[in-house]
């Protein structure tokens, strides 16, 4: 509908002057429909390039309590902003819609939609899906919490026959038409628990996925993620029923597989770990939901290497392997890992761990660090809390700066052991984000003589 046949109340309000208003922003300009934008930042750094190419637009800074909202017909909160907020909740009792850029992409989108939340694992699944689709030959787009904005696809790619969306539990709660073909949600373990009052509380946000879907994927080894929804498939790192996905041994060694079927060997996936084998698992299970064939999807587990800042081989120096997992920001991807690498290494793991707690019970942590870890060091905001949850069971010791802490785990590393840096925490204390943390740590690492 064009700009001028709306009535002038017809006004969007977008919550937030990120990524993902901005791409909003985007979305209703080629629409030609009426829009305003409001941030709780006086000087968003994204504010000069939006007033050049909105110069008509009107903006409002430095609270939520903006006089706009009282023209909006709806109101777009970007992710990072909960429902919650007093200033939203007084909107909501108004009546005034509050939804997310996910669900304008949901109003708009004509193409199947596959959907992939999860605490963990989120983005390796979702680049595999979507190397898979492709492969099977498929026009798809991937996005959403990853890498480009949801709606940024629709405008830049509309010949795209398939879209792939990693969506986060922010982005969750403000949608609700989402058609996906294929949802799932691949695991669940505390996170953002300075956002929701609990687990349970969560755990509904990502559930939400499930909604309209025509096939469920669930993790048979997590009752958090599965739903009473038929049809479904499920996943698991234990032995497969039928119509389910699991390791298989035949006697000499474990197989990825699809009930009785034998589909690959573990051996042969470029990424080691159990909890790589349940990401491809899981890659298969949707896959196979979608109507993708076997051969092709096995060929791209052949070849695929993992995302950067994933369990990410940085080094390996005089029989020491150094893993980048800086994207381990929770304690669930922070388990997963050292259960993962620890299982397979001839040593034992040097963790580098710490930074923003989001309030995090680092307590399912500590069987894993007694059982893989030789050494803990520790950084950041949380360090403290760290050590007097380790209390002694596993030696540790501080670091103020990632040179510092990589420094320290040369000085305890043995040969045969690996040397992971996963912090169970977010970087915003020392670091711009995963990224950079991992980009510096890489760096030090490459400098060890």
């Amino acid at each position: 509908m064009s700009h001028a046949s709306r009535s002038s109340a017809e006004l969007s309000v977008i919550v937030g002057l990120g990524a993902t208003g901005l791409s909003c922003a985007r979305y209703f300009q080629a629409a030609g429909m009426p829009f305003a934008m409001v941030d709780t930042r006086p000087a968003p750094p994204q504010l000069d390039a939006f007033r050049q190419l909105y110069p008509g637009v009107e903006v409002e800074l430095g609270s939520l309590d903006a006089a706009i909202f009282n023209r909006a017909s709806q109101i777009i909160l970007s992710p990072g902003i909960a429902l919650a907020e007093p200033a939203i909740a007084r909107q909501l009792q108004r009546g005034i819609p509050v939804i997310g850029d996910i669900e304008l992409f949901a109003r708009a989108v004509n193409k199947p939609v596959i959907s992939i939340t999860g605490t963990n694992a989120k983005s390796t699944v979702t680049t595999l899906v979507a190397e898979m689709a492709r492969a099977a030959g498929y026009q798809t787009q991937a996005g959403g919490n990853l890498g480009v904005p949801a709606l940024d696809m629709l405008v830049q790619q509309p010949e795209a026959d398939l879209f792939v969306l990693e969506l986060s539990s922010f982005q969750l709660e403000t949608t609700h038409t989402l058609h996906s073909a294929v949802a799932t949600v691949l695991n669940i373990s505390p996170d953002h628990m300075d956002r929701y009052e609990s687990l349970q509380a969560y755990q509904a946000a990502k559930l939400r996925v499930y909604q309209h879907c025509l096939t469920a994927i669930c993790n048979r080894d997590d009752a958090l993620t599965v739903v009473p929804h038929t049809p479904k498939f499920l996943f698991t790192l234990g032995e497969p029923s039928e119509n389910e996905f699991g390791l298989r041994g035949n006697g000499r060694e474990v197989h990825l597989a699809f009930g009785e079927q034998l589909l690959l060997p573990v051996r042969d996936l470029p990424v080691a770990g159990r909890h790589y084998q349940a990401n491809a698992l899981a890659s298969l299970a949707i896959g196979h939901a979608f109507g993708l064939p076997f051969e092709v999807m096995i060929a791209v587990l052949r070849q695929f290497t993992g995302l950067p800042h994933r369990c990410q081989l940085v080094r390996n120096r005089r029989g020491v392997k150094w893993y980048n997992d800086s994207k381990g920001t929770n304690v669930g991807a922070t388990q997963a890992a050292i259960e993962g690498l620890g299982q397979h290494i001839q040593g034992k793991l040097i963790l580098i761990a710490g930074g923003v707690g989001k309030q995090a019970d680092f307590s399912p942590l500590l069987p894993a660090i007694q059982a893989y870890a030789r050494h803990v060091v520790l950084i950041g905001e949380s360090a403290r809390e760290l050590a007097d949850l380790i209390d002694g069971r596993t030696p540790i010791s501080f670091a103020s700066s990632m040179d510092e802490a990589v420094q320290r785990c040369d000085a305890v590393v043995q040969s045969g052991d690996s040397v992971l840096l996963s912090p169970a925490c977010a970087s915003f204390d020392m670091f711009k984000n995963f990224e950079h943390r991992g980009e510096v740590f890489a760096e030090v690492v490459e400098q060890l003589p």
